[in-house]
Protein backbone atom coordinates (compact mmCIF):
# COMPACT_ATOMS: atom_id res chain seq x y z
CA UNK A 1 0.00 0.00 0.00
CA UNK A 2 1.42 3.69 -0.48
CA UNK A 3 2.63 5.50 2.53
CA UNK A 4 0.48 6.89 5.13
CA UNK A 5 2.78 9.66 5.92
CA UNK A 6 4.32 10.44 2.49
CA UNK A 7 6.34 13.71 4.02
CA UNK A 8 8.00 10.67 6.27
CA UNK A 9 8.82 7.69 4.13
CA UNK A 10 9.53 9.73 1.11
CA UNK A 11 12.52 11.65 2.66
CA UNK A 12 14.21 15.00 1.68
CA UNK A 13 15.17 14.37 -1.82
CA UNK A 14 12.08 12.99 -2.64
CA UNK A 15 8.93 15.61 -2.02
CA UNK A 16 8.69 17.77 -5.39
CA UNK A 17 4.87 17.23 -5.88
CA UNK A 18 3.93 19.58 -3.10
CA UNK A 19 5.29 22.62 -5.41
CA UNK A 20 8.30 23.97 -2.81
CA UNK A 21 12.16 22.60 -3.08
CA UNK A 22 12.42 19.18 -0.96
CA UNK A 23 15.08 20.50 1.96
CA UNK A 24 11.89 22.87 2.74
CA UNK A 25 9.39 20.50 2.90
CA UNK A 26 11.78 18.34 5.51
CA UNK A 27 12.62 21.34 7.13
CA UNK A 28 8.80 22.43 7.80
CA UNK A 29 7.42 22.30 11.27
CA UNK A 30 4.91 19.48 11.51
CA UNK A 31 4.12 19.60 14.95
CA UNK A 32 4.01 22.09 17.89
CA UNK A 33 2.95 21.57 20.97
CA UNK A 34 3.13 24.89 23.36
CA UNK A 35 6.63 26.20 22.73
CA UNK A 36 8.14 22.47 21.15
CA UNK A 37 8.10 21.48 17.92
CA UNK A 38 9.22 18.93 15.42
CA UNK A 39 9.91 19.57 11.65
CA UNK A 40 9.29 17.02 9.42
CA UNK A 41 13.24 15.70 9.74
CA UNK A 42 12.84 15.54 13.48
CA UNK A 43 9.66 13.81 13.56
CA UNK A 44 10.91 10.94 10.99
CA UNK A 45 14.51 10.57 13.16
CA UNK A 46 11.91 10.31 16.30
CA UNK A 47 9.43 8.28 15.13
CA UNK A 48 11.73 5.90 13.18
CA UNK A 49 14.11 5.20 16.42
CA UNK A 50 10.52 4.34 17.91
CA UNK A 51 9.52 2.12 15.07
CA UNK A 52 12.88 0.16 15.49
CA UNK A 53 12.25 -0.40 18.81
CA UNK A 54 8.91 -1.28 19.02
CA UNK A 55 9.13 -3.28 15.53
CA UNK A 56 7.05 -6.91 15.91
CA UNK A 57 5.48 -5.84 19.28
CA UNK A 58 1.78 -6.76 18.47
CA UNK A 59 -0.21 -4.08 20.17
CA UNK A 60 1.07 -1.04 21.73
CA UNK A 61 -0.94 1.06 24.13
CA UNK A 62 -0.08 5.01 24.00
CA UNK A 63 -1.08 7.21 27.35
CA UNK A 64 -2.04 9.91 25.22
CA UNK A 65 -1.54 13.01 26.82
CA UNK A 66 -1.72 16.22 25.08
CA UNK A 67 2.05 16.49 24.37
CA UNK A 68 4.28 15.87 21.74
CA UNK A 69 5.26 12.58 22.60
CA UNK A 70 1.96 10.73 22.06
CA UNK A 71 1.96 12.09 18.11
CA UNK A 72 5.53 10.68 18.02
CA UNK A 73 4.23 7.62 19.43
CA UNK A 74 1.65 7.04 17.26
CA UNK A 75 3.33 8.40 13.97
CA UNK A 76 6.18 5.50 15.54
CA UNK A 77 3.75 2.60 16.13
CA UNK A 78 2.40 3.15 12.51
CA UNK A 79 5.56 3.33 10.94
CA UNK A 80 6.56 0.31 12.34
CA UNK A 81 3.36 -1.41 11.11
CA UNK A 82 2.08 -1.81 14.63
CA UNK A 83 -1.49 -1.28 16.25
CA UNK A 84 -1.69 1.63 18.63
CA UNK A 85 -4.07 1.43 21.32
CA UNK A 86 -5.12 5.39 22.86
CA UNK A 87 -5.77 5.79 26.19
CA UNK A 88 -7.77 8.14 27.96
CA UNK A 89 -5.20 9.87 30.79
CA UNK A 90 -8.63 10.67 32.67
CA UNK A 91 -10.33 7.07 32.38
CA UNK A 92 -10.51 5.93 36.16
CA UNK A 93 -8.91 2.52 36.77
CA UNK A 94 -11.90 0.16 36.47
CA UNK A 95 -12.00 1.55 32.21
CA UNK A 96 -8.73 1.17 32.24
CA UNK A 97 -8.14 -2.22 33.31
CA UNK A 98 -11.11 -3.89 31.23
CA UNK A 99 -9.28 -1.83 28.08
CA UNK A 100 -5.96 -3.34 29.10
CA UNK A 101 -7.14 -6.59 29.57
CA UNK A 102 -8.99 -6.44 26.64
CA UNK A 103 -6.57 -5.17 24.17
CA UNK A 104 -3.70 -6.70 25.59
CA UNK A 105 -1.01 -4.89 24.69
CA UNK A 106 3.01 -5.82 25.15
CA UNK A 107 3.69 -2.13 26.37
CA UNK A 108 3.05 1.22 27.01
CA UNK A 109 4.10 4.09 25.40
CA UNK A 110 4.35 7.57 27.52
CA UNK A 111 6.26 10.90 27.46
CA UNK A 112 8.88 10.79 30.23
CA UNK A 113 8.65 11.55 33.47
CA UNK A 114 4.39 10.54 33.77
CA UNK A 115 3.39 9.21 36.53
CA UNK A 116 0.82 6.25 35.18
CA UNK A 117 -1.65 4.50 37.47
CA UNK A 118 -1.19 1.46 39.12
CA UNK A 119 -3.61 -0.61 36.88
CA UNK A 120 -0.80 -0.95 33.94
CA UNK A 121 1.28 -2.88 36.96
CA UNK A 122 4.29 -4.53 35.74
CA UNK A 123 3.49 -3.66 32.36
CA UNK A 124 7.02 -2.99 30.02
CA UNK A 125 7.13 0.86 29.32
CA UNK A 126 9.09 2.58 26.54
CA UNK A 127 9.81 6.44 27.20
CA UNK A 128 9.03 8.24 23.98
CA UNK A 129 12.23 10.50 23.28
CA UNK A 130 10.95 13.35 20.72
CA UNK A 131 14.99 13.88 20.32
CA UNK A 132 15.83 11.02 18.85
CA UNK A 133 16.95 10.39 15.61
CA UNK A 134 16.57 6.87 13.27
CA UNK A 135 16.09 5.76 9.87
CA UNK A 136 12.58 5.98 8.94
CA UNK A 137 11.43 2.27 8.11
CA UNK A 138 10.08 1.01 4.75
CA UNK A 139 6.24 0.24 5.40
CA UNK A 140 5.56 -3.27 4.95
CA UNK A 141 1.94 -3.23 6.53
CA UNK A 142 -1.20 -3.32 4.40
CA UNK A 143 -4.23 -1.86 3.97
CA UNK A 144 -6.28 -4.52 5.83
CA UNK A 145 -3.55 -4.40 8.84
CA UNK A 146 -5.14 -2.79 12.19
CA UNK A 147 -3.64 0.67 12.44
CA UNK A 148 -5.27 2.05 15.87
CA UNK A 149 -7.90 0.15 18.29
CA UNK A 150 -9.97 3.14 19.47
CA UNK A 151 -12.49 2.02 22.51
CA UNK A 152 -16.20 3.54 22.34
CA UNK A 153 -17.36 5.52 25.29
CA UNK A 154 -19.01 2.67 27.07
CA UNK A 155 -22.51 4.28 27.91
CA UNK A 156 -24.38 0.90 26.97
CA UNK A 157 -21.77 -1.41 28.87
CA UNK A 158 -17.80 -1.64 28.58
CA UNK A 159 -16.03 0.03 26.43
CA UNK A 160 -15.77 -1.81 23.01
CA UNK A 161 -12.89 -1.56 21.34
CA UNK A 162 -13.05 -0.72 17.53
CA UNK A 163 -10.38 -2.05 15.18
CA UNK A 164 -9.44 0.62 12.56
CA UNK A 165 -7.70 -0.14 9.70
CA UNK A 166 -4.69 1.56 7.47
CA UNK A 167 -6.94 1.38 4.46
CA UNK A 168 -10.13 3.56 7.08
CA UNK A 169 -7.29 6.22 8.53
CA UNK A 170 -6.01 7.04 4.56
CA UNK A 171 -9.44 7.23 2.97
CA UNK A 172 -10.89 9.37 5.53
CA UNK A 173 -7.89 11.40 5.05
CA UNK A 174 -7.66 11.22 1.34
CA UNK A 175 -11.55 12.52 1.42
CA UNK A 176 -11.65 15.13 3.66
CA UNK A 177 -8.65 16.45 1.52
CA UNK A 178 -11.15 16.32 -1.46
CA UNK A 179 -13.90 17.86 0.40
CA UNK A 180 -11.52 20.58 2.63
CA UNK A 181 -9.56 21.22 -0.11
CA UNK A 182 -7.42 20.54 2.19
CA UNK A 183 -3.42 20.71 1.38
CA UNK A 184 0.32 21.23 2.76
CA UNK A 185 0.11 24.54 3.05
CA UNK A 186 -2.89 24.21 5.72
CA UNK A 187 -1.88 25.17 9.59
CA UNK A 188 -4.33 23.66 11.86
CA UNK A 189 -5.14 24.72 15.55
CA UNK A 190 -6.82 22.62 18.42
CA UNK A 191 -7.19 22.07 21.66
CA UNK A 192 -8.65 18.05 21.75
CA UNK A 193 -7.85 15.16 23.34
CA UNK A 194 -5.72 13.16 21.58
CA UNK A 195 -7.16 9.66 22.53
CA UNK A 196 -10.10 9.85 19.85
CA UNK A 197 -10.64 9.59 16.37
CA UNK A 198 -11.16 13.88 16.19
CA UNK A 199 -8.09 14.98 17.92
CA UNK A 200 -5.94 11.86 17.31
CA UNK A 201 -6.72 10.73 13.46
CA UNK A 202 -8.34 14.01 12.06
CA UNK A 203 -6.16 16.27 13.88
CA UNK A 204 -3.01 14.94 14.23
CA UNK A 205 -2.61 12.29 11.00
CA UNK A 206 -4.39 14.46 8.89
CA UNK A 207 -2.01 17.47 8.85
CA UNK A 208 1.31 14.90 8.70
CA UNK A 209 -0.75 13.01 5.64
CA UNK A 210 -0.63 16.04 4.04
CA UNK A 211 2.80 17.22 4.57
CA UNK A 212 1.10 20.12 6.75
CA UNK A 213 1.25 21.59 10.37
CA UNK A 214 -0.82 21.08 13.51
CA UNK A 215 -0.22 23.27 16.55
CA UNK A 216 -2.01 21.93 19.53
CA UNK A 217 -2.73 24.28 22.36
CA UNK A 218 -2.30 22.27 24.69
CA UNK A 219 -5.45 23.42 27.00
CA UNK A 220 -8.84 24.86 24.59
CA UNK A 221 -8.86 28.94 24.84
CA UNK A 222 -10.38 31.38 22.25
CA UNK A 223 -7.41 33.86 23.02
CA UNK A 224 -5.56 30.70 22.31
CA UNK A 225 -7.14 29.85 18.90
CA UNK A 226 -6.88 34.09 18.20
CA UNK A 227 -3.58 34.41 18.60
CA UNK A 228 -2.86 31.05 16.23
CA UNK A 229 -4.66 32.52 13.48
CA UNK A 230 -2.91 35.68 13.59
CA UNK A 231 0.12 33.84 13.89
CA UNK A 232 -0.64 31.80 10.36
CA UNK A 233 -2.81 29.15 11.56
CA UNK A 234 -5.51 28.31 8.76
CA UNK A 235 -8.09 25.57 10.08
CA UNK A 236 -9.69 25.28 13.43
CA UNK A 237 -11.18 21.75 14.39
CA UNK A 238 -13.66 22.12 17.53
CA UNK A 239 -16.29 20.61 19.63
CA UNK A 240 -19.38 22.60 20.09
CA UNK A 241 -18.38 23.55 23.75
CA UNK A 242 -15.49 25.07 22.43
CA UNK A 243 -17.19 26.99 19.75
CA UNK A 244 -19.88 28.05 22.46
CA UNK A 245 -16.82 29.50 24.33
CA UNK A 246 -15.98 31.17 21.00
CA UNK A 247 -19.40 32.94 20.71
CA UNK A 248 -19.69 33.61 24.14
CA UNK A 249 -16.09 35.63 24.10
CA UNK A 250 -16.98 37.19 20.48
CA UNK A 251 -19.05 40.76 21.93
CA UNK A 252 -16.47 41.52 23.52
CA UNK A 253 -12.93 40.13 21.72
CA UNK A 254 -12.68 42.18 18.55
CA UNK A 255 -9.35 40.42 17.87
CA UNK A 256 -10.77 37.34 18.08
CA UNK A 257 -13.32 38.19 15.60
CA UNK A 258 -10.96 39.80 13.30
CA UNK A 259 -9.12 36.55 13.40
CA UNK A 260 -11.93 34.21 12.58
CA UNK A 261 -12.65 36.23 9.49
CA UNK A 262 -9.13 35.79 8.45
CA UNK A 263 -9.97 31.58 8.87
CA UNK A 264 -9.85 29.61 5.61
CA UNK A 265 -11.70 26.71 7.57
CA UNK A 266 -13.94 26.43 10.76
CA UNK A 267 -15.02 22.59 11.41
CA UNK A 268 -17.03 21.53 14.25
CA UNK A 269 -17.88 17.56 14.95
CA UNK A 270 -18.11 15.34 17.68
CA UNK A 271 -21.50 16.29 18.66
CA UNK A 272 -24.53 18.87 17.24
CA UNK A 273 -23.42 22.84 17.20
CA UNK A 274 -26.42 24.34 18.35
CA UNK A 275 -27.72 26.30 15.46
CA UNK A 276 -27.57 29.44 17.95
CA UNK A 277 -23.96 29.83 18.38
CA UNK A 278 -23.46 29.14 14.41
CA UNK A 279 -25.45 32.34 14.06
CA UNK A 280 -23.66 34.27 16.69
CA UNK A 281 -20.41 33.08 15.06
CA UNK A 282 -21.66 34.16 11.68
CA UNK A 283 -23.22 37.56 12.57
CA UNK A 284 -19.19 38.76 14.42
CA UNK A 285 -16.97 37.13 11.72
CA UNK A 286 -18.76 36.57 8.01
CA UNK A 287 -17.77 32.99 8.03
CA UNK A 288 -19.27 30.53 9.39
CA UNK A 289 -18.76 26.75 11.01
CA UNK A 290 -18.79 24.17 8.68
CA UNK A 291 -20.04 20.62 10.54
CA UNK A 292 -19.21 16.73 9.49
CA UNK A 293 -20.30 13.74 10.71
CA UNK A 294 -18.44 10.68 11.99
CA UNK A 295 -18.20 7.81 14.41
CA UNK A 296 -15.73 5.74 16.16
CA UNK A 297 -16.19 2.93 14.02
CA UNK A 298 -16.59 4.79 10.52
CA UNK A 299 -14.19 7.83 11.18
CA UNK A 300 -16.00 10.35 9.29
CA UNK A 301 -19.18 9.56 6.48
CA UNK A 302 -20.42 13.14 5.54
CA UNK A 303 -19.23 16.79 5.28
CA UNK A 304 -20.29 20.37 4.36
CA UNK A 305 -17.81 21.17 1.52
CA UNK A 306 -15.39 23.92 1.31
CA UNK A 307 -16.91 25.17 -2.02
CA UNK A 308 -20.39 24.16 -0.52
CA UNK A 309 -23.08 25.96 2.04
CA UNK A 310 -22.74 25.62 5.09
CA UNK A 311 -26.00 25.52 6.58
CA UNK A 312 -26.52 25.21 10.33
CA UNK A 313 -27.98 21.78 11.92
CA UNK A 314 -26.46 20.34 8.49
CA UNK A 315 -23.46 17.98 8.03
CA UNK A 316 -23.31 17.91 4.55
CA UNK A 317 -23.01 15.38 2.64
CA UNK A 318 -21.86 11.75 1.67
CA UNK A 319 -17.38 12.13 1.78
CA UNK A 320 -16.40 10.68 -1.47
CA UNK A 321 -16.08 6.60 -1.47
CA UNK A 322 -18.98 6.79 1.63
CA UNK A 323 -22.24 4.67 0.85
CA UNK A 324 -25.34 6.30 2.83
CA UNK A 325 -28.92 5.51 3.39
CA UNK A 326 -31.68 6.14 5.61
CA UNK A 327 -34.03 3.13 6.44
CA UNK A 328 -37.16 2.49 8.86
CA UNK A 329 -37.25 -0.18 11.51
CA UNK A 330 -38.13 -2.42 9.45
CA UNK A 331 -34.88 -2.41 7.14
CA UNK A 332 -36.89 -0.34 4.47
CA UNK A 333 -35.21 1.85 2.57
CA UNK A 334 -36.42 6.07 2.80
CA UNK A 335 -35.61 6.96 -0.37
CA UNK A 336 -37.33 10.99 0.01
CA UNK A 337 -35.06 13.69 0.21
CA UNK A 338 -38.18 16.04 1.71
CA UNK A 339 -36.50 17.00 5.06
CA UNK A 340 -39.12 15.20 7.21
CA UNK A 341 -38.61 11.54 6.69
CA UNK A 342 -36.97 10.16 9.76
CA UNK A 343 -34.53 6.74 9.49
CA UNK A 344 -31.75 5.67 10.67
CA UNK A 345 -28.13 6.34 8.84
CA UNK A 346 -26.33 2.92 7.77
CA UNK A 347 -23.27 3.32 5.84
CA UNK A 348 -20.62 1.47 3.71
CA UNK A 349 -17.43 1.94 2.64
CA UNK A 350 -13.67 1.70 2.96
CA UNK A 351 -13.42 3.76 6.14
CA UNK A 352 -14.95 1.41 8.28
CA UNK A 353 -13.71 -0.37 10.85
CA UNK A 354 -12.81 -4.33 10.29
CA UNK A 355 -14.36 -5.50 13.96
CA UNK A 356 -14.72 -5.05 17.79
CA UNK A 357 -12.17 -6.53 19.11
CA UNK A 358 -12.83 -9.93 20.75
CA UNK A 359 -16.76 -9.27 20.46
CA UNK A 360 -17.55 -11.36 17.61
CA UNK A 361 -21.32 -11.37 18.57
CA UNK A 362 -21.34 -7.19 18.91
CA UNK A 363 -19.73 -6.84 15.25
CA UNK A 364 -22.29 -9.27 13.85
CA UNK A 365 -25.46 -7.03 15.03
CA UNK A 366 -23.32 -3.98 14.18
CA UNK A 367 -23.94 -4.97 10.48
CA UNK A 368 -26.80 -6.12 7.88
CA UNK A 369 -26.63 -8.81 5.79
CA UNK A 370 -25.21 -7.19 2.61
CA UNK A 371 -22.59 -4.87 4.53
CA UNK A 372 -24.00 -1.98 6.06
CA UNK A 373 -23.08 -0.75 9.23
CA UNK A 374 -25.80 0.35 11.89
CA UNK A 375 -25.12 3.58 12.67
CA UNK A 376 -27.33 4.01 15.53
CA UNK A 377 -28.06 7.75 14.36
CA UNK A 378 -31.11 9.29 13.19
CA UNK A 379 -31.52 11.63 10.24
CA UNK A 380 -33.51 13.42 7.76
CA UNK A 381 -32.26 14.08 4.12
CA UNK A 382 -33.02 17.65 2.73
CA UNK A 383 -33.80 18.10 -1.00
CA UNK A 384 -29.81 19.13 -2.20
CA UNK A 385 -29.31 15.85 -0.51
CA UNK A 386 -27.90 17.63 2.82
CA UNK A 387 -27.92 15.34 6.27
CA UNK A 388 -29.14 16.78 9.15
CA UNK A 389 -28.76 14.41 12.35
CA UNK A 390 -32.16 14.42 15.02
CA UNK A 391 -30.13 12.13 17.27
CA UNK A 392 -29.46 8.96 18.66
CA UNK A 393 -31.62 6.25 18.30
CA UNK A 394 -31.07 5.33 21.46
CA UNK A 395 -31.65 8.12 23.25
CA UNK A 396 -32.78 10.86 21.17
CA UNK A 397 -35.60 9.30 18.62
CA UNK A 398 -38.63 10.28 20.79
CA UNK A 399 -41.93 8.24 19.66
CA UNK A 400 -45.37 10.91 20.81
CA UNK A 401 -48.75 10.83 19.71
CA UNK A 402 -47.83 8.56 16.59
CA UNK A 403 -44.98 10.84 15.63
CA UNK A 404 -41.02 9.81 15.35
CA UNK A 405 -39.27 13.24 16.71
CA UNK A 406 -35.54 13.92 16.71
CA UNK A 407 -34.34 15.72 19.82
CA UNK A 408 -31.77 17.38 18.25
CA UNK A 409 -34.26 19.64 16.78
CA UNK A 410 -36.32 20.82 19.80
CA UNK A 411 -32.93 21.26 21.21
CA UNK A 412 -32.20 24.12 18.86
CA UNK A 413 -35.43 25.61 19.01
CA UNK A 414 -34.83 25.98 22.87
CA UNK A 415 -31.19 27.21 22.75
CA UNK A 416 -32.46 30.16 19.99
CA UNK A 417 -34.75 31.64 23.30
CA UNK A 418 -33.21 34.30 25.49
CA UNK A 419 -33.30 32.51 28.87
CA UNK A 420 -31.72 29.36 27.66
CA UNK A 421 -28.05 29.03 27.99
CA UNK A 422 -27.80 25.27 27.35
CA UNK A 423 -30.86 22.88 26.32
CA UNK A 424 -31.31 19.03 26.09
CA UNK A 425 -34.24 16.89 25.47
CA UNK A 426 -35.50 13.31 26.34
CA UNK A 427 -38.64 11.05 25.92
CA UNK A 428 -40.06 9.76 28.94
CA UNK A 429 -42.92 7.07 29.19
CA UNK A 430 -46.46 8.74 28.26
CA UNK A 431 -49.55 6.52 29.02
CA UNK A 432 -51.48 9.01 26.57
CA UNK A 433 -48.81 9.67 23.68
CA UNK A 434 -46.23 6.55 24.26
CA UNK A 435 -43.58 9.44 25.22
CA UNK A 436 -43.92 12.37 26.65
CA UNK A 437 -40.76 15.23 25.20
CA UNK A 438 -39.30 16.61 28.54
CA UNK A 439 -36.57 19.34 28.33
CA UNK A 440 -33.57 20.13 30.30
CA UNK A 441 -32.90 23.34 30.94
CA UNK A 442 -29.75 25.22 32.11
CA UNK A 443 -31.39 29.31 32.37
CA UNK A 444 -29.47 31.97 31.11
CA UNK A 445 -30.04 33.62 34.68
CA UNK A 446 -31.26 31.35 37.15
CA UNK A 447 -33.25 33.31 39.13
CA UNK A 448 -35.73 34.13 36.48
CA UNK A 449 -35.70 30.78 34.89
CA UNK A 450 -38.53 30.88 31.50
CA UNK A 451 -41.37 29.03 32.53
CA UNK A 452 -42.58 25.61 31.03
CA UNK A 453 -45.69 26.78 29.05
CA UNK A 454 -43.33 30.38 27.58
CA UNK A 455 -40.93 27.51 26.15
CA UNK A 456 -43.35 24.81 25.38
CA UNK A 457 -45.24 27.93 22.99
CA UNK A 458 -41.71 28.69 21.54
CA UNK A 459 -40.81 25.68 20.41
CA UNK A 460 -44.58 25.04 19.00
CA UNK A 461 -44.29 28.18 17.13
CA UNK A 462 -40.59 27.02 15.37
CA UNK A 463 -41.65 23.69 14.88
CA UNK A 464 -44.88 22.26 15.41
CA UNK A 465 -47.37 21.88 18.21
CA UNK A 466 -46.16 18.32 18.61
CA UNK A 467 -42.76 18.59 19.33
CA UNK A 468 -43.24 21.10 22.31
CA UNK A 469 -41.79 19.74 25.62
CA UNK A 470 -44.68 18.70 28.23
CA UNK A 471 -42.08 18.47 30.96
CA UNK A 472 -39.63 20.95 31.44
CA UNK A 473 -37.11 20.74 34.51
CA UNK A 474 -33.91 22.90 35.08
CA UNK A 475 -30.31 22.35 36.19
CA UNK A 476 -27.19 24.28 37.47
CA UNK A 477 -25.40 22.20 33.77
CA UNK A 478 -25.63 19.56 32.11
CA UNK A 479 -23.16 16.53 32.47
CA UNK A 480 -20.99 16.09 29.49
CA UNK A 481 -18.03 13.80 28.26
CA UNK A 482 -14.35 14.80 27.60
CA UNK A 483 -15.86 15.53 24.12
CA UNK A 484 -18.39 18.12 25.21
CA UNK A 485 -21.28 15.41 24.18
CA UNK A 486 -24.55 15.52 26.42
CA UNK A 487 -24.62 12.15 28.67
CA UNK A 488 -28.06 11.64 28.54
CA UNK A 489 -28.49 8.60 30.14
CA UNK A 490 -26.92 10.67 33.38
CA UNK A 491 -30.21 13.19 33.19
CA UNK A 492 -32.13 10.97 34.95
CA UNK A 493 -30.22 10.73 37.84
CA UNK A 494 -29.78 15.04 37.90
Amino acid sequence: MSSLFPALTDGPGERSEMGVPPDEVWGRVALRFGPRSLTYGGLAGAAGALAARIEGSGRVAVWATAELETAVAVTGALLAGVAAVPLNPKSGERELAHILSDSAPSLVLAAPGVELPPVFGDLPRIEVDASATGAVPQERASDGDPALIVYTSGTTGPPKGAVLPRRALATTLDALADAWRWTGDDVLVHGLPLFHVHGLVLGVLGPLRRGGCVRHLGRFSPEGVARELNAGATMVFGVPTMYHRIAEALPGDPELAKALAGARLLVSGSAALPVHDHERIAAATGRRVIERYGMTETLMNTSVRADGQARAGTVGVPLPGVELRLVEEDGTEITAYDGESVGEIQVRGPNLFTEYLNRPDATAAAFTADGWFRTGDMAVREPDGYVRIVGRKATDLIKSGGYKIGAGEIENALLEHPGVREAAVTGEPDADLGERIVAWIVPADPETPPGAEELADHVARRLAPHKRPRVVRYLQVLPRNDMGKIMKRALSDA
